[in-house]
């Protein structure tokens, strides 16, 4: 009787909390795009959708999902197969490597092309001969570029995956009939990985449409306006228009959903089921030389170019004593490194506040998160699904959709609680945001707890709390350090939701970047954004080695 007291007690005070949390926002943010004055409005909602310039800014996202997705494509199914079909599979740190861009911040990312790409910047020091780079890069293309370097790791993995479960004896059979590699690529491994295909150029459209960062950095350069820029423009800069913001999120939010349906709807019809089956025999094919040579060129040429052009820049930058004096010897410096740890109290602030807001959120992530599995996992009554969907909704949406709805939220009841303009704003943000990572990977790991230990507790006459502490807990160690990790990195670096709800003077490490930038403190901007990425790094060592052990114990 106790434990059904209590059940109902926590899905109930846990409902309280997610719509605190998500659901109220992205209502009341529902009620500003349609509602005006008190009455039903669609009339304002289609005139401000069908304004020549908010008519552009969807063309343009649109546009800019569809491209990165081509070129993505173009880049990562090569990869894809290299690494999944052939003798590069055994090199198993060529994963980390690709990890790595899209562990990079994109904002990072996109400066540092920025530093190399510009007028007189470090690619016109390296080589003088080149002096138009900078026209073509200030454009659609150079940013299709950018963001693409973002994004295709993701689908080279899930590519990969696809084709890895590919049986090795259907390849094998169309050889022996005499079809050459592009045909048995065309005639068999395509149709046997659409879904996954579906599944990632979906998931990188709505990654891209979603993306502040990049659009905000080089975009702005050449007047290019997306969905995130218009609706961050339309909450923070004067004249704010949280009804243009709101009526500009809801259509953005209508297109990722209807994005996720038309994912779920290929992914039902294109399914194969390859592992398990009788010839799931997978092999490896042996290259030639040549075509070994040329991969490897090929890998190195990606490498360089997503990885050593923003990596380079930011570094070289940071370094330099005089920007004006460029790449020559002798104006390199560490005055940058020291001056952020000595005597600049603003770098100081930010890195503490980053720190504290992202441990503090990433351990209330792991405990709402926790908590909210634990008490729904078997999906006893309705309401379970509701909080498990509820809760997923920042996964599905775009973070700077569920930001201006917190922002409407916290602004509207900050007579009753004045959080708005508060680290603690930044605090909930934070949270709403990465609380999905949380979810899925407790929820993985509950799935694969049998019910029989659970049940040998119980007959020894263990409690409830005593199932969980002394069973569950241990056996979800693991993939809780991973939610934390995830959280925590995510939350350190942090654009979007730090850049609208800020306090008034203070910063965290993502704005003190975009501030020293926009100031002209580059130097000082790039030496915070090194700190970050090795920050982040030695934390994924770290953390991974600590996983490691767990997974051995």
């Amino acid at each position: 009787m106790q434990k059904n007291q209590k059940i109902p007690f926590l899905r109930i005070g846990l409902g309280i909390l997610f719509f605190i949390l998500i659901l109220g926002p992205i209502l009341i943010l529902l009620s500003r795009a349609v509602y005006s004055n008190g009455q039903l409005n669609l009339t304002q909602s289609f005139t401000v959708l069908l304004d020549s310039e908010n008519v552009n800014t969807i063309a343009n996202s649109l546009l800019l999902g569809f491209l990165v997705v081509v070129v993505s494509t173009i880049l990562a199914f090569p990869i894809a197969f290299l690494l999944a079909k052939t003798e590069f599979s055994k090199h198993r740190w060529l994963d980390i490597i690709l990890m790595v861009p899209f562990m990079t911040p994109p904002y990072i990312a996109s400066m540092g092309w920025i530093l190399f790409m510009q007028k007189r910047g470090l690619l016109q020091q390296l080589i003088p001969q080149i002096t138009g780079s900078h026209r073509w890069f200030f454009s659609l293309a150079g940013l299709v570029i950018v963001m693409t370097f973002s994004n295709f790791p993701f689908m080279v993995n899930m590519m990969r995956e696809a084709l890895s479960n590919v049986p090795h004896s259907l390849e094998e059979s169309a050889a022996v009939f005499g079809a050459p590699l592009h045909q048995r690529i065309k005639k068999i491994l395509f149709p046997l990985i659409r879904a996954n295909y579906a599944i990632a150029a979906l998931l990188i459209f709505v990654r891209t449409i979603s993306e502040y960062g990049a659009p905000a950095t080089i975009g702005a350069r050449f007047g290019f306006e997306v969905f995130t820029t218009s609706i961050h423009r339309n909450a923070t800069v004067a004249p704010v228009s949280f009804e243009n913001a709101s009526i500009l999120s809801i259509l953005l939010m209508v297109i990722c959903f209807l994005v996720w349906w038309v994912q779920s709807k290929i992914t039902r019809k294109s399914q194969y089921n390859l592992v398990g089956s009788r010839s799931n025999r997978t092999g490896t094919m042996k290259l030639s030389l040549i075509k070994k040579l040329f991969s490897w060129i090929y890998l190195l040429i990606i490498f360089l170019v997503s990885i050593g052009i923003p990596y380079f820049s930011v570094i070289m930058t940071s370094l330099i004593k005089r920007r004006g004096r460029g790449l020559q010897s002798g104006n390199f410096t560490m005055d940058h490194y020291i001056h952020l740890f000595t005597d600049n109290q603003r770098a100081l602030n930010a890195l503490g506040n980053s720190f504290v807001l992202a441990t503090v959120s990433a351990c209330l992530c792991v405990l709402i998160g926790t908590l909210l599995v634990t008490v729904i996992r078997k999906k006893e009554k309705r309401m379970d699904y509701i909080l498990e969907f509820t809760a997923l909704i920042p996964q599905m949406l775009p973070g700077i959709v569920i930001v201006l709805g917190l922002m409407i939220f916290w602004n509207t009841v900050y007579q009753t609680l004045p959080v708005y303009n508060t680290m603690g704003m930044l605090l909930i943000t934070y949270v709403a945001l990465f609380i999905p990572y949380t979810i899925n990977y407790v929820n993985s790991a509950y799935n694969q707890i049998g019910e029989n230990i659970v049940e040998a507790g119980k007959i020894y006459g263990a409690s409830t709390l005593q199932i969980f502490i002394r069973i569950h807990l241990p056996l979800l160690a693991r993939s809780i350090i991973l939610a934390w990790m995830m959280s925590f990195i995510i939350g350190l670096r942090e654009l979007v939701g730090s850049s609208m709800v800020s306090p008034p003077g203070q910063y965290v490490i993502s704005t003190f970047i975009m501030r020293e930038s926009e100031q002209g403190s580059v130097s000082i901007g790039m030496a915070m954004a090194t700190i970050t990425v090795v920050l982040t790094i030695l934390i994924l060592l770290v953390l991974y080695q600590l996983i490691h052990r767990l997974k051995n114990e």
